[in-house]
């Protein structure tokens, strides 16, 4: 399986998990919000809406397009401590965050465009 693949089905299980936690929005924000400039969009979106607004559909555009995959990632201490005071069952949202960053971590993937 190539690493598209992996990543791919890795963004599947976070938006399952967003879903199943009740973390998944129906409607996206407002397009101001999604012009932060912050880490994480930090000013204008929670956690998971970031998740779900930008980073997922960022990474399905790179996948979908075959361009470089970022080479790492640090998204799930992120999310341990947004999710730190949670009541929330988030182990199976954590494992694919975990996933995710040892496969961004890892070897990245370069494509020359024609």
């Amino acid at each position: 399986m190539s690493k598209y693949h992996e990543v791919a089905a890795v963004l599947m299980d976070i938006e399952a998990e967003l879903r199943q936690i009740g973390h998944w929005d129906a409607e996206p924000p407002p397009p101001e919000a999604l012009r932060s400039e912050q880490p994480f969009a930090i000013d204008t979106l929670n956690f998971a809406q970031w998740l779900q607004f930008v980073f997922i559909p960022r990474m399905r555009f790179l996948i979908e397009q075959r361009q470089e995959l970022p080479r790492a990632s640090g998204i799930a201490p992120m999310a341990e401590e947004y999710f730190r005071a949670s009541l929330l069952p988030v182990g199976g949202l954590m494992t694919a965050l975990q996933t995710v960053d040892a496969l961004l971590g890892s070897q990245g993937i370069s494509v020359s465009k024609p």
